[in-house]
């Protein structure tokens, strides 16, 4: 049988994929996004895999330039965003995209319920601290978007004040996209059918029990409500520089290529240099053959 041939890393239909994915200005309506679509991508599932591998050779050299530019005093940095109902991929994502770069050049995330001393302080004062560096790629498992969703949803906090925090949310993105941050807002979008799919798979699987949370399966009940805080979400903090964009995620190796495809897209729009040394090179050349 003939070896199947990976698409070219660039090989996007349609152009490009951050256009294709970016959420509309407007109102949102998640039921109108196919969740089991390829968009930008006509390929099959095993084609998807490979063209995943053949982009990570890139993505790293992509990587490596703008991490070099911030040890050299460059302020820009990128921070991806991930936001989904349980079982989406958050860490598929950062399994099978994030693991194609290099770890030194990473910051990842994974945001918890906040502790006391945090909820004292602000919902914003954690993310803050985990932001990345400059020349670093921060990746967030869930954000700042758990205080107007699951806060929402579960009247933690009183109507009024995760109103204010879309407000409060924009402005800050507004501050981060000043400072040389560019923000790459992803919602990993799954059917409820599928996130039955996958839960029944973690309790067919003895190596998947540890992922199995029971408290999923009464979030599943509030579904809807779910859907309506995430659209609202999407429909508020939807700024010119700092877009969403809707992951078709019912298909996990769809998913993984078109999150570090927009990756992808994202440093090159970047177009991070290699620094110029500060140093004279034949000079350099000429000391280290003399020793």
């Amino acid at each position: 049988m003939a070896k199947k041939k990976a698409p070219k890393p660039d090989d996007v239909a349609g152009g490009r994929l951050l256009d294709q994915l970016r959420v509309p200005q407007g109102p949102v309506d998640l039921s109108a996004w196919d969740t089991r679509a390829t968009t930008g991508f006509t390929g099959s599932k095993d084609e998807g895999k490979l063209a995943l591998d053949a982009i990570g050779p890139e993505v790293s050299d992509w990587q490596e330039r703008l991490f070099a530019e911030g040890r050299s005093g460059g302020e820009r940095r990128v921070l991806l965003v991930l936001q989904g109902m349980d079982t989406s991929g958050k860490g598929g994502v950062i399994r099978h995209g994030a693991g194609l770069m290099d770890p030194q050049g990473l910051k990842i995330t994974s945001f918890k319920a906040p502790t006391p001393a945090e909820k004292r302080r602000g919902f914003l004062w954690r993310i803050r601290q985990a932001l990345p560096g400059p020349g670093i790629i921060g990746v967030f498992d869930r954000s700042h978007y758990e205080d107007v969703l699951i806060a929402r949803v579960r009247n933690l906090v009183a109507p009024p004040v995760w109103n204010r925090r879309y407000e409060q949310i924009n402005e800050f993105e507004a501050e981060l996209a000043a400072s040389g941050v560019t923000v790459v807002k992803c919602f990993l979008h799954i059917s409820e059918d599928e996130q039955k799919v996958r839960l029944a798979e973690r309790l067919d699987n003895p190596t998947k029990y540890w992922k199995y949370n029971p408290g999923d399966v009464e979030e599943r009940k509030l579904w809807p409500a779910y859907a309506e805080a995430y659209q609202a979400a999407l429909e508020n903090c939807n700024n010119p520089a700092t877009p969403w964009y809707v992951i078709p995620s019912d298909r996990k190796w769809y998913r993984n290529w078109a999150v570090t495809t927009l990756l992808l897209e994202t440093l090159k729009d970047i177009n991070p240099e290699w620094p110029k040394p500060d140093f004279d090179i034949e000079a350099e050349k000429a000391r280290l053959a003399a020793t």
